[in-house]
């Protein structure tokens, strides 16, 4: 561990920023941080994040479960490095026309596309703050895309934490169904329908009069196009930003 400014920086978080050179001796020529974390993204794109551990990561590639201490302190450590892969590089922003409100909404939809991607890493608690630099190059970039509204710097950041918190829920909800389907044989667009068949055998008019109302609407055997959902909530979070623009102009 090395201590900057006070802070304690794990050595795989060190290493991917360039602050700590690769190991000068190990048992395995041509082992690289890099290559641990292609490795464990692999097993995880192919089987689950559950499939990954230290020892199933050295044995695909060849190597003792120590040798991979000497890169990553932990599967802990592992799992960001993993996470901050999977992410890539943020969306380009600067040309994109239309204002802040343009650009948070492409940011938005590249995030979930990234997440729904690579669901695993939403089986991923969330620990603590971002430190690798994929993930602060994401949210740098939707920082920078509200540069010239008159939010506050406190403002700006408490906007991207709400955004990055909706898609995530979104992309977890989206995985969460999709493995439902896949697991009972139900087709995507047939869920809805079948939830509401359940909810008319459990919950009665007497009971539930609002939910019945939305059932006997009928909305819940409409095939909506996939994204409906995410695009109502993303816009009303946006709408409620736009006003506090509107209101700080």
């Amino acid at each position: 561990m090395r201590e900057t400014d006070g802070a304690k920086l794990p050595a795989a978080i060190e290493a991917v920023w360039g602050l700590r050179e690769r190991p000068q001796k190990g048992p395995k020529p041509g082992l690289s941080l890099e290559r641990i974390i292609g490795g464990a993204v692999a097993i995880a794109e192919a089987e689950g994040i559950g499939a990954v551990s230290m020892n199933r990561v050295a044995v695909d590639l060849g190597v003792t479960t120590m040798a991979l201490y000497r890169y990553v302190g932990s599967k802990d450590e592992l799992l960001v490095l993993m996470t901050d892969a999977a992410f890539g590089a943020p969306p380009d922003l600067a040309a994109e026309p239309g204002g802040w409100r343009a650009g948070l909404t492409r940011w938005c939809w590249a995030l979930l596309h990234v997440q729904c991607e690579h669901s695993w890493m939403l089986r991923i608690p969330v620990n603590g703050y971002p430190t690798t630099p994929n993930q602060l190059g994401w949210l740098e970039t939707g920082l920078a895309s509200l540069g010239d509204t008159p939010l506050d710097e406190h403002e700006k950041l408490s906007v991207m934490l709400t955004l990055s918190g909706f898609v995530r829920i979104q992309a977890t909800l989206a995985s969460d169904i999709d493995d439902y389907t896949r697991a009972t044989g139900t087709a995507a667009d047939d869920a809805p329908a079948s939830y509401a068949r359940v909810l008319e055998k459990l919950a009665s008019p007497e009971r539930f009069p609002a939910l019945n109302a939305v059932i006997a609407s009928g909305v819940m055997d409409r095939h909506d196009e996939p994204d409906t959902e995410f695009i109502f909530g993303l816009e009303r979070f946006l709408d409620g930003i736009e006003l506090l623009v509107r209101e700080k102009s």
